[in-house]
């Protein structure tokens, strides 16, 4: 009788016990899906984030981001997104993909043909064929491809020099003379200089870092020996910086900017503010022939007189911002201004980002109309954009000059509305200058975009050490930048020069040397 007494129990103890399992799997179940969850909102989250800033990515950079600081924005955000999406497929639950999710980028053989490959096979150990024991044959194969490195080899270059000698009598010994060198005693050829110079100006990577890259593969460098090299390459490459901003002045259309370039100033103790003023060329919208090109001149201030003197000689049209120094140097009438009309919408963008105002969001409406007109016609020939802009856009312009004369008179004098139209009115001959010379931009972003590099220099080696060290970062940095605009690897051209340079190349054909002169012909692209 005990027995059938105990079932009752023995069967409960087992359901207690189905039960504690179900839950804990339950539990496991849960965690798993809440992790997963977890991560799938984190995505979302994440994904929202650069969505946010990628639209930012198409407006003015004074206005909402830096672009290289949104850079290092969104690649902290990726990197986040990636180890979100492997934690959720750890759990075993791959999240649904927000709508605005982006596919992984991988690349599927489309690496560059130039590259070495190093192929490896791996294949199966047994080609025996199971059911009639014949040899299978080949019927195809998958092919994948993945980027390798191997980090930056260095190599000593060994010159050996034999000297000769009569044996039968005492006569003179003779000797094939020394290579000229840059560096005279140094141990670095032109190609190590012209990287040294590149890893600085182009890739922003501090001289004392650089340092400690070759430390790692067993050069002691000191930083200040570099530093000699970059200094003894400047002043080998001033002639040509010099020749470069020469040609640019024979233009008829120029762009000009400024921006701030601190500088070490020892007697004082502190840092002080440099400038780099900046003059550049590109006619590729208007499809103009010459090639595109920067100048950085480095001056150890602001004074209204800089311009006039860089631009010595200079005659025809310069597109610039609204600083005054630019105005003093139209006066002597060789220059007439263009002004630059994103300075005009950012004024009003910055109201409407602060306050909403309907004053300040029609205006940037109506120059969005115009910017949309330029959209259309950018590429064409000087004459078809003054054409079309003096059919569809000068109306808007006349349109935009009296609405904005009639809005003066109705918001008080002293509001930040009434300060932007004043800026606006003030330069509007220049501002509607564009319209009657299709080789006029609408805006100065061209030579904005080239004082960019620069913002990033000061970002990671700071500042100058001196008013000399500011004049050779912009004796390099106007050559890389140049070759940069014109699609030049500056590392290759920077080896050339440096080598012709010290081969005594004859300064009367400096032009040899400029990045115009390594572009391809018209016959060498067409056989490529």
């Amino acid at each position: 009788m005990t027995a059938p007494d105990s079932l009752p129990t023995n069967a409960e103890a087992l359901r207690a016990l189905l039960l504690a399992e179900r839950t804990r799997h339950a539990e496991e179940l849960g965690v798993a899906r809440g992790e997963a969850d977890r991560a799938q909102g984190e995505i979302a989250r994440l994904m929202a984030i650069i969505k946010e800033l990628h639209r930012h990515r198409f407006g003015r950079r004074s206005e909402r981001l830096d672009p290289d600081q949104l850079a290092l924005a969104l690649e902290d955000l990726e990197q986040m997104l990636a180890a979100a999406q492997a934690a959720a497929e750890q759990v075993g639950k791959a999240p649904a993909k927000p709508a605005a999710a982006r596919q992984r980028r991988i690349n599927r053989g489309a690496l560059p043909a130039h590259l070495p490959r190093e192929e490896i096979v791996i294949d199966v150990a047994d080609k025996t064929c199971a059911c009639c024991g014949g040899v299978k044959h080949r019927i195809g194969e998958d092919v994948s491809e993945r980027l390798d490195v191997i980090p930056a080899q260095l190599k000593v270059i060994v010159t050996r020099r034999p000297k000769y000698a009569c044996a039968a009598c005492a006569g003179e010994v003779v000797q094939a003379g020394a290579p000229e060198r840059l560096i005279e005693n140094g141990i670095p050829t032109e190609a190590l200089v012209a990287h040294v110079l590149v890893a600085k100006y182009a890739d922003h990577t501090p001289l004392y870092r650089q340092a400690q890259i070759y430390a790692r593969q067993g050069i002691t460098l000191d930083r200040s020996t570099l530093a000699d090299w970059v200094g003894r390459a400047a002043f080998a490459l001033r002639p040509v910086h010099a020749r470069l901003l020469a040609q640019l002045k024979q233009s008829t259309k120029l762009f000009a900017d400024e921006t701030t370039a601190p500088v070490l100033d020892p007697g004082r103790g502190r840092v002080k503010k440099g400038q780099f003023w900046t003059y550049a060329r590109d006619e590729r919208p208007w499809s103009g022939t010459a090639p595109p090109g920067v100048a950085y001149v480095y001056a150890p201030d602001r004074k209204h007189a800089r311009p006039a003197e860089h631009l010595e000689g200079f005659r025809g049209t310069l597109q610039v911002d609204g600083y005054g120094a630019y105005a003093d140097l139209a006066e002597a009438g060789d220059v007439a201004l263009a002004f630059c009309w994103s300075h005009v919408r950012r004024q009003f963008y910055d109201i409407q980002a602060d306050t909403p105002a309907p004053i300040a969001a029609e205006a940037l409406v109506r120059i969005g109309a115009l910017y949309a007109i330029e959209a259309d016609i950018r590429g064409r020939s000087a004459d078809e954009r003054r054409q079309v802009r003096q059919q569809r856009s000068k109306p808007f312009v006349d349109s935009l000059r009296s609405w904005l004369e009639a809005k003066l008179a109705t918001v008080s004098g002293k509001s930040t509305i009434a300060e932007a139209i004043r800026y606006a009115l003030s330069r509007w001959d220049g501002l509607a200058r564009f319209l009657d010379d299709g080789r006029i931009e609408i805006d100065s972003n061209v030579v904005e975009r080239s004082i960019r590099p620069i913002a990033l220099g000061r970002k990671n080696h700071l500042f100058a050490g001196s008013d000399g060290g500011g004049e050779h970062w912009a004796v390099i940095a106007s050559l890389i930048e140049t070759c940069k605009m014109n699609g030049l690897d500056p590392q290759a051209y920077l080896r050339d020069v440096l080598a012709r340079i010290v081969a005594r190349h004859p300064m009367s054909r400096i032009d040899e040397l400029l990045p115009f002169a390594y572009l391809p012909t018209q016959a060498e692209k067409t056989a490529a």
